[in-house]
């Protein structure tokens, strides 16, 4: 059932879980380590991934004997891991040379856009709200998660190094912020 107050609450709600804004210096830092991004297929995998755990998540997790509060968790481990590296430098994830077309994959499309959190929250959304109104707000967040990396290049210009270390700073305390909140939200359940 269509209603436009429940589109924008799922739409803002993915929007500040795949926070594709705080990822842009990830995003940069990918291009620059792997070369060329694509766009394209990294949004239409990130999409695919997204729709296939709103409609089979649970039964996915369940399969496979893992609750969502432990699934959460483990998304707070990488978001914690990939906020420290940006914080202080280090290289946690190594780049493998034979895998550098897999890049607009591992790790943008899956875990960086449709990680563990987005999963966590496209099932908890489940709970909440109308399908068809989560898928249109799946819709929305893809194009513009697809407008910004279609832009990160032109983006890296405008911010130039001293700006892109700043932001990378202040994104990774962001990360870590929210990768703690989701480790402690679901460790007490």
């Amino acid at each position: 059932m269509f209603n436009f107050k429940e589109i924008i609450s799922v739409s803002l709600i993915l929007f500040s879980v795949i926070d594709i804004i705080g990822s842009v210096p990830i995003i940069i830092d990918l291009r620059k380590k792997f070369g060329h991004i694509q766009s394209g297929k990294a949004t239409l995998v990130s999409g695919i991934i997204m729709v296939i755990f709103l409609f089979l998540g649970e039964s996915i997790l369940q399969l496979f004997g893992i609750d969502i509060s432990s699934f959460a968790i483990a998304g707070a481990i990488i978001m914690f891991l990939l906020g420290m590296e940006m914080i202080l430098g280090l290289q946690f994830f190594k780049s493998d040379p034979e895998e550098s077309k897999s890049a607009s994959i591992v790790p943008l499309a899956f875990p960086l856009i449709a990680g563990a959190g987005t999963m966590t929250t496209l099932v908890s959304l489940k709970a909440e709200f109308a399908t068809t109104n989560i898928l249109i707000g799946v819709v929305v967040n893809l194009a513009f998660v697809y407008l910004v990396l279609k832009t990160s290049g032109w983006l890296e210009r405008k911010i130039g190094k001293a700006g892109f270390n700043v932001l990378r700073k202040v994104f990774g305390i962001v990360l870590l912020a929210i990768a703690i909140k989701i480790f402690k939200n679901h460790l007490l359940t």
